[in-house]
């Protein structure tokens, strides 16, 4: 398990996340993570996707669930996510939720939080705001430091910036938390699929 998700890459996770919605072929899942703008995380090619898949297969994340055959199309083989995969996937999630150090990690984390139980969730990004602050404190110390040092403000210019970015996403951090414990707040997947998500779906099988 622990080899499994220290393997796993942004796409991987992607990958068994269209899984957990049903069982899709590589072709179905390029479509879609293109339809939902998913390549703003990462760049989404073929071949990448299907290399991807491959390693995802050996390692018992997912598994083949049959072959399609449509008219003159190419054969599709469909894959189906296993336990193994969906517990991988949900502990990768975990893991970048509560790190401050892989913000790029934390993107796609944070797009597939929803598949995690919301106290949880809470817990995680409460975790990451702690880290998070300790090192705006830190930063805010340095800057003291170097306005004592009479330090010429343009060797601190990236510093004020990546203070200025903590202090923002604390704020936002604090505003999702506060969202989360509110009921109110739609959290995991619809009881049932919408009109709308049949029909991207659909779209995407092509």
């Amino acid at each position: 398990m622990k080899d499994s998700v220290a393997s796993l890459t942004r796409l991987g996770v992607m990958v068994l996340a269209l899984l957990s919605e049903g069982d899709m072929h590589p072709y179905e899942m390029i479509r879609l993570m293109r339809r939902r703008r998913d390549d703003r995380f990462f760049a989404i090619t073929p071949g990448t996707l299907y290399h991807t898949v491959a390693r995802l297969e050996r390692q018992g994340l997912l598994a083949e669930a049959g072959i399609d055959r449509e008219g003159n199309r190419p054969e599709r083989t469909t894959y189906a996510l296993t336990e193994a995969g969906r517990a991988a996937a949900a502990e990768w999630v975990r893991r970048e939720l509560r790190r401050a150090d892989r913000p790029a990690e934390f993107r796609v984390a944070l797009a597939e939080a929803h598949n995690l139980d919301r106290d949880e969730v809470i817990a995680l990004l409460s975790e990451r705001r702690d880290t998070m602050d300790a090192e705006r404190s830190h930063h805010a110390d340095r800057l003291a430091a170097a306005a004592e040092r009479e330090t010429p403000p343009q060797f601190l210019v990236e510093v004020v910036r990546q203070e200025a970015l903590l202090r923002a996403e604390l704020a936002w951090l604090e505003t999702l938390i506060a969202d989360l414990g509110d009921q109110r707040f739609a959290w995991g997947a619809p009881t049932e699929p919408t009109a709308r998500y049949i029909a991207e779906r659909q779209a995407a099988r092509g």
